[in-house]
C-alpha cells in the first residue's frame, strides 16, 4: 500500500492515525519530535510523510524545508492546528502537497494519502530506490541508508545502471557497453575495479552493500526495495 511516516508530537493523535491507517493497509512509522521524524522520513523506502508543524526539537517548517531539499518529490501532507490562510499558504509554498487542519477524520486523511500516492506513481520517476540505496537522476545525489555518498560520474552511471535492473545478473560486457560505451574487452578489469569503488563508498554504518558477485556471470543488485 505505502510506507508512511507520521511526525506528530501528541501521542493520542499519533495513536489515532496509526490505528486508522494501519487498518486501511498502510505501513506506518511515527516520531514525536522533529529530529527523529526527519531521520525516519529520509529513509529510502518512505513513500509519504504526514507532518505536524508545531514540534519539539525541530520545528515542522524546518523539517519540511530539509525534506524538500533532500527528498525532492516526496509527498508531504501537513496536519496542524494552525488553520489560518497564511499558515496554509506558508506550508504549501514551502513544498507540502496538501494541508489538513485538526480535528480531522481518518477517512479524509486516508483519501488524501491515496490521492497523493496515485499522483506520485503516475509522475515520471527521477528517483531510484532499492535495498537502502537512493539515487536521484536529476540532482545526481546518492544516499546509502540515509547518508549522502559522493560518487564520480562513472561511479554514478554504474550504480544507476545496476539500480535500473534490480535482481538481474548483468554481465561485464553489458556493463561496459552501458556505462563506458565500448565493446567488451576481456583483458580489462575496469568493471571489477569500479564495483569495488562503489562497495567501499556505499558501505555505511557497517551494513553490507547489496551488490552481489555472481561467479562467472557478472553482478547483481539485490531486488528488494
Amino acid at each position: 500500500m505505502g510506507h508512511i511516516v507520521v511526525i506528530e508530537d501528541e501521542p493520542l493523535i499519533v495513536d489515532f492515525i496509526e490505528r486508522g491507517l494501519t487498518r486501511r493497509g498502510f505501513d506506518l512509522r511515527s516520531a514525536l519530535d522533529g529530529d527523529t521524524g526527519l531521520a525516519l522520513a529520509l529513509e529510502a523506502d518512505v513513500d509519504l510523510v504526514v507532518l505536524d508543524l508545531m514540534l519539539p526539537r525541530r520545528d515542522g517548517l524546518e523539517v519540511l524545508d530539509e525534506l524538500v531539499e533532500r527528498r525532492p518529490g516526496l509527498p508531504i501532507i501537513v496536519v496542524t492546528a494552525r488553520g489560518e490562510i497564511e499558515d496554509r499558504v506558508q506550508g504549501l509554498r514551502a513544498g507540502a502537497v496538501d494541508y489538513m487542519v485538526k480535528p480531522f477524520a481518518v477517512a479524509e486523511l486516508d483519501a488524501r494519502i491515496r490521492a497523493q500516492l496515485r499522483a506520485a506513481r503516475q509522475s515520471p520517476t527521477t528517483t531510484l530506490r532499492r535495498a537502502g540505496l537512493e539515487l536521484d537522476l536529476l540532482s545526481r545525489q546518492v544516499r546509502s541508508n540515509g547518508q549522502t555518498v559522493r560518487l564520480s560520474n562513472t561511479e554514478f552511471e554504474l550504480l544507476a545502471y545496476l539500480m535500473q535492473h534490480p535482481g538481474r545478473v548483468l554481465s561485464r560486457e553489458q556493463i561496459q557497453r552501458a556505462v563506458w560505451n565500448y565493446r567488451h574487452d576481456p583483458a580489462t578489469n575496469v568493471v571489477d575495479v569500479y564495483i569495488g569503488y562503489l562497495r567501499r563508498k556505499l558501505r555505511t554504518d557497517g551494513r553490507e552493500v547489496p551488490i552481489r558477485t555472481v561467479r562467472a556471470r557478472g553482478y547483481r543488485l539485490e531486488a528488494q526495495r
